[in-house]
């Protein structure tokens, strides 16, 4: 959205997957990822979703091994939700502040025993690595990202485009 307000466009958003397909939400919304893990091009922002998958996902080394990599050559690097877990198994939390969906607070803190977890926070920023907590407060963490990136007036001018009530909390 925040794209309506720059010129050229700020943002060239992929989603990326393991296998090429179709990937069926837990909602049953199919997301349909522009690239495979193997044939992505380099990030400049690298966004880890969070799901019900991620306590899966935690274990797949492929993708482990690719957000470690990738987030090595990204100028930031985002979670949203129980994306913060996967964050943590590549080890990109320890020493940081970090939180995640209420409901995976103590997994966090259990995968991520070097890292402050707040249970208390809907985003956290610890530059080059931002966190947010469940689903809605990644709006805030994306709206602050733009803030950061592209100035506050931008930020603003997009949330009011969307109709949502952002409220800067960092």
């Amino acid at each position: 959205m925040a794209n309506r307000f720059t010129d050229p466009p700020a943002f060239n958003v992929l989603t990326v997957a393991e296998k090429a397909g179709p990937i069926l939400t837990r909602g049953g919304l199919s997301v349909n990822p522009h690239h495979r893990l193997a044939d992505c091009p380099r990030p400049d922002r690298l966004l880890v979703p969070g799901g019900q998958g991620t306590r899966r996902e935690m274990h797949n080394p492929a993708l482990i091994g690719w957000i470690k990599a990738r987030s090595q050559e990204a100028e930031l690097v985002l979670s949203v939700c129980t994306g913060a877990l996967l964050l943590a198994k590549v080890g990109l939390l320890d020493g940081l502040e970090a939180t995640t969906h209420h409901g995976a607070i103590d997994l966090l803190r259990q995968t991520a025993p070097k890292t402050t977890v707040h249970d208390d926070r809907r985003l956290v920023d610890n530059v080059p690595v931002v966190c947010s907590a469940g689903i809605a407060a990644g709006i805030d963490m994306s709206l602050h990202v733009v803030a950061r990136l592209l100035g506050r007036e931008v930020a603003e001018s997009t949330a009011r485009q969307m109709e949502y009530p952002w409220q800067p909390t960092v």
